[in-house]
């Protein structure tokens, strides 16, 4: 019991910023929060919380010991849904936000199928390539591709997605195969927007580099990009789940795949006790177990 306690004041303390700001949700003094830290910290053997005057930081253990930590405070609540599953009914609103194209494909279906498993929950979903702020606009929880930055918010792990560069053939027949990331400064590249570059190894097992790239074409909407590269226009970097239908068809095909970068991993970045209503709990049960299936099917 020790030992979980100092795990829930750990990641208590990720989202409050402060050891008495946790002290005070507790109604406990600063300093027996500090010594739940230190006991963690001397248990494990190295150092995950800097602390300073002005503020706290995490090690770099400090933050592998974070995911895991929230993994482990996230299967106990999905365990507790497990038990009282079956004499409690979930009910309420939930405000939920996904990336327009993942949310479109992935994330409204198994919303779908939750619904109607689930007739007293209400759900607003906004799909949308914003930024949302999920605490000052209301949301219950936020589908985040890639390492959360905000550390107030609890971040669960669902799965994980897969970038791959691909062209059509009759591109490839008329501007050649390129055979190294360097090589696609000679080719017409379709970006999104607001990139800068692609993030590829300049060599196999090399750590990933945002490189640059040669844009005539570009677009704000990925799917759009998408079309383009069916239609031979150029290269396009996009994920596996939007493209491995076209490949399967023989409409695009996957280029350097030796110097793709390692998945991106997919986040629920939820409030501060947001887990603790069943609805959402539930729904997040969904999710990951759902989600990981349908992506893997791809493969």
């Amino acid at each position: 019991m020790d030992r979980f306690k100092e795990i829930e004041t750990f990641v208590a303390i990720t989202q409050h910023g402060s050891l008495s700001a946790v002290a005070r949700a507790e109604g406990v003094t600063p300093a027996i929060i500090g010594r739940r830290v230190d006991a963690l910290e001397a248990r494990l053997g190295v150092k995950l919380i800097v602390r300073t005057t002005r503020r706290l930081s995490l090690t770099a253990e400090g933050e592998g010991f974070l995911e895991h930590c929230q993994r482990i405070l996230a299967d106990l609540a999905s365990a507790e849904t497990t038990a009282s599953a079956g004499r409690t009914h979930a009910a309420g609103h939930l405000k939920l936000t996904a990336p327009a194209g993942f949310g479109r494909r992935h994330i409204a279906p198994i919303v779908q199928r939750f619904l109607i498993e689930h007739q007293q929950v209400s759900v607003s979903l906004e799909l949308t390539d914003r930024l949302v702020d999920v605490a000052a606009e209301g949301f219950d929880c936020a589908i985040r591709f890639g390492e959360p930055n905000d550390t107030a918010l609890v971040a669960v792990r669902l799965a994980e997605n897969r970038r791959v560069l691909v062209a059509s053939p009759h591109y490839l027949a008329r501007h050649g195969m390129p055979e190294v990331p360097q090589a696609l400064m000679a080719h017409d590249c379709l970006v999104l927007s607001h990139q800068r570059g692609w993030q590829l190894r300049p060599a196999p097992n090399a750590q990933p580099a945002v490189m640059r790239v040669r844009s005539r074409f570009q677009c704000s909407d990925g799917a759009v990009l998408r079309e383009w590269a069916v239609a031979g226009l150029g290269i396009a970097w996009r994920s596996w789940w939007e493209v491995w239908e076209d490949v399967r068809a023989g409409k695009l095909v996957c280029l350097l795949d030796e110097f793709a970068p390692p998945p991106v991993p997919i986040y629920a970045l939820l409030q501060p006790g947001g887990t603790g209503t069943l609805r959402l709990r539930l729904l997040l049960d969904a999710v990951r177990k759902m989600l990981p299936q349908a992506l893997s099917a791809q493969d």
